[in-house]
């Protein structure tokens, strides 16, 4: 994993001030409301005069304390700070507060500076949740991708990086247990980021499922199935997309067991994982082909939440099931026209060999509904561009058969900032995907791509309560934010373990 910030917390209530004012060297950042007030201990540590050096600045800077805002001040007079750093709350909302984008934006300041940051300001003291979530977004927001530039790019203010923080903040009851929490949360983030950076002649089927292996030093379960394996099993459907492939194809069973109950059923994970996706005989085109070598994001969103899961080891009982392969047009390669036998018995006409993801699926859903009995399944997956469509980069879609089930995620996106949209599931959509050869076919044309491609994984999952989320809008080349920078967004990871943590564990 990329080297990242290394964060410290110290107690405000216990810590003296520093020998010196303004700390002993680095940087020192302050928040201020609108009023630009400080707290009586930040001007503590900050030292005498410097209430008034902030407001005879924001006055030559025109700076209002506005939220998301900042006052750099570099070798300010009487502190031995090498800058001082002053960030913007705006209005004192604290309850509706983004803390994990409030520490991303600090952390885009600073860059690869270390600092000390005292994170209080008059009427705001947060508690363990707020400074665990300001971490966690300092820690996103620090990661970068750059393992395979021979020369490292000059390290810019708002770059993020790797620098120390040392928080400062007001002592509490189980801060050190939330912050433990959000460091494994980053981490998980930050593999699934890892894993969809990764060029596709690095990370193929085979590479992909040695990383997920890693987890077992976390107490993970794994388990992986080979192409005999998958065979043995009948799962047709998504070995037909990767036999155009000299990369063989697997599935990865990954099972964490922190249940009070080990024989309790799993909540369940599934994601998409083509390593690279050139369409197979219905190549696509060239322009933009290389980012098909995110087309995994979901399955990388799998991983990260399992590992998140393990690091905090969250009390329930879960399972995250991938399948890897890629999408080629070799000589072997499956034909529009082909009809395959998927595991569960149903067979497939395939219309166009770049619906390649829903096949994967299905033998995937179908392995895990039937084998492990979960509560409830939830896929990702980079499935159709129609979405994009439909929603730009600002929501996933969701497609459910359990009001309750949606409901909880959709309240955890709201909480997370990674969003979903309910789009609809109906009959209807089957008549776009019936064939006159087969049981139905892989697409069901243009119209209303996205929703055929979900009422096709449905005859996979049969009364299991199930999300289908397609993040081909927010799993890679999303927008920036301020806690991601990355190409590789590792969109899905905060989100469901926010819904885990809501709603499933003991």
């Amino acid at each position: 994993m990329a080297d990242g910030i290394s964060i410290e917390i110290e107690s405000l209530a216990t810590g003296g001030a520093p020998a010196k004012p303004g700390g002993s060297g680095g940087d020192l950042v302050l928040f201020v409301g609108e009023d630009l007030a400080l707290s009586p201990r930040a001007a503590e540590i900050a030292g005498p005069g410097a209430a008034d050096l902030v407001a005879r600045a924001a006055g030559v800077e025109r700076f209002k304390g506005k939220a998301l805002s900042a006052l750099v001040l570099t070798a300010p007079s009487g502190l031995s700070a090498e800058r001082l750093v002053v960030i913007g709350t705006g209005a004192d909302e604290a309850a509706g507060r983004d803390w994990a984008t409030l520490g991303g934006f600090t952390a885009g300041k600073l860059g690869s500076r270390s600092a000390t940051v005292v994170l209080e300001w008059p009427g705001t003291a947060p508690g363990p949740d707020e400074v665990a979530a300001f971490s966690l977004g300092a820690r996103l927001r620090a990661y970068k991708f750059d393992r395979y530039k021979s020369k490292k790019a000059a390290e810019g203010e708002e770059s993020g990086g790797g620098g120390r923080l040392t928080l400062l903040v007001p002592e509490n009851a189980g801060l050190k247990k939330a912050v433990r929490g959000a460091e494994g949360l980053a981490e998980g983030v930050i593999l699934a980021r890892e894993l969809v950076n990764e060029p596709p002649n690095v990370l193929d089927p085979e590479e992909f499922a040695r990383r997920a292996e890693a987890l077992e030093k976390l107490g993970v379960e794994i388990e992986v199935l080979d192409e005999k394996d998958m065979k043995k099993l009948g799962m047709r459907a998504l070995l037909a997309v990767a036999q155009g492939s000299a990369k063989e194809a697997r599935v990865v069973i990954m099972r964490w067991n922190g249940g009070e109950d080990p024989a309790e059923a799993p909540v369940a994970f599934i994601g998409k994982g083509v390593c690279f996706d050139s369409g197979g005989i219905s190549i696509k085109g060239s322009g933009g082909m290389e980012d098909m070598k995110g087309d995994m994001a979901g399955a990388a969103c799998v991983v990260g939440l399992m590992h998140a899961l393990a690091s905090r080891k969250a009390k329930v009982n879960a399972l995250g099931a991938i399948g890897l392969v890629e999408n080629m047009p070799d000589g072997k390669a499956q034909r529009p026209g082909d009809i395959v036998t998927s595991l569960s018995g149903q067979t497939i006409e395939i219309i166009n060999t770049d619906a390649e993801g829903r096949l994967v699926l299905a033998d995937v859903l179908w392995h895990v509904q039937q084998t492990y009995k979960p509560r409830f399944m939830i896929d990702l997956a980079t499935l159709t561009g129609a979405i994009l469509v439909a929603l730009g980069q600002e929501f996933a879609g969701m497609f459910s058969n359990n009001d309750e089930l949606a409901q909880r995620l959709s309240a955890a996106g709201e909480a997370t900032g990674e969003r979903v949209w309910r789009m609809p599931l109906t009959p209807g959509f089957d008549k776009l995907i019936e064939s006159k050869f087969a049981d139905m076919k892989n697409t069901g044309g243009r119209h209303g791509g996205s929703a055929t491609a979900a009422q096709f994984l449905k005859r996979y999952v049969n009364d299991v309560p199930w999300i289908h989320l397609d993040i081909a809008g927010v799993g890679m080349s999303a927008p920036a934010t301020e806690v991601n920078r990355s190409w590789g967004s590792g969109w899905g990871v905060r989100l469901l373990d926010r819904l885990v943590r809501d709603h499933y564990e003991a």
